[in-house]
């Protein structure tokens, strides 16, 4: 049973390349099945300079996550087609994301 667990990790390190410095966030390349509780999501404005970032469900139901959301929609409309694509830095998000996690579960008594 070991050896299923150590080839379990080595695959999972394989497919998702976690940013030094331990943001919390994951970026991945573009073959990789998006786990369960998870959206892809691309950030960036740049067409040369675009992340595509796992990000949590729950965010989406976060305030300040919803501001990057209806910045998108100002961008690019209800009709985008294609995955979500923030227009922001990917320093944008992480800020929003640090902020979101320093908040704690405290936000969700508001939804």
């Amino acid at each position: 049973m070991t050896r299923v667990f150590k080839s379990l990790k080595k695959t999972l390190k394989e497919l998702f390349v976690i940013k030094p410095g331990g943001s919390g966030y994951t970026r991945i390349n573009g073959k990789t099945q998006v786990p369960k509780g998870h959206l892809a999501v691309y950030f960036g404005e740049e067409e040369g300079n675009i992340s595509r970032v796992l990000v949590p469900v729950i965010y989406f139901n976060h305030p300040l996550f919803g501001d990057l959301l209806r910045e998108a929609e100002k961008v690019y409309g209800h009709d985008h087609c294609g995955g979500i694509h923030v227009p922001c830095r990917l320093s944008e998000f992480e800020d929003v994301q640090s902020r979101i996690c320093a908040a704690g579960g405290s936000w969700r008594r508001w939804l």
